[in-house]
């Protein structure tokens, strides 16, 4: 029985390992849905919580993998999903945020090439006190929704 369990902790790794602290942040599972390999855009997304005492706000992001990279947020308008560019994304002490399918998310425009299931993208979250934090989005499974035919009017 113990053997299974050892078994078990092994596999589940290197999804626990997907997290990093800075500072008074956690941040976890940075994640990119694999886009088609004809995308021009991307979805990502990550948790993030404020551990500390004082409140925090993710205002950018920066890649290699894009041209741009810019928060946003997904709204309903008339039974249509819309994106809307946000400046920041607060996190109060103590809260976790989540950037996620189908609201706040970090959008990667002009991608600079493939990004393909498994693989590790770099990025810097850019936050207001913490400043810079180096992380990697890993390239999950094709969640099925690809952001290159959204309205990006809002820009």
């Amino acid at each position: 029985m113990k053997s299974a369990i050892f078994s078990l902790m092994l596999l589940a790794t290197p999804t626990l390992a997907h997290d990093q602290m800075a500072g008074d942040l956690h941040i976890i599972h940075p994640s990119i849905p694999a886009p088609p390999t004809t995308a021009k855009s991307a979805s990502g997304y990550v948790t993030i919580s404020n551990e500390g005492d004082a409140p925090e706000e993710l205002i950018g992001v920066r890649t290699p993998f894009a041209a741009s990279t810019t928060l946003h947020t997904t709204i309903f308008e008339d039974g249509i999903a819309k994106m809307r560019p946000l400046i920041g994304v607060p996190i109060a002490p103590g809260e976790i945020v989540n950037l996620e399918p189908g609201g706040m998310h970090v959008m990667f425009m002009g991608l600079s090439g493939p990004a393909n299931e498994g693989d590790m993208v770099p990025a810097t979250l850019i936050f207001r006190q913490a400043g810079e934090v180096a992380i990697e989005f890993m390239v999950d499974p094709a969640a099925g929704a690809d952001h290159s035919n959204m309205d990006h009017s809002g820009h």
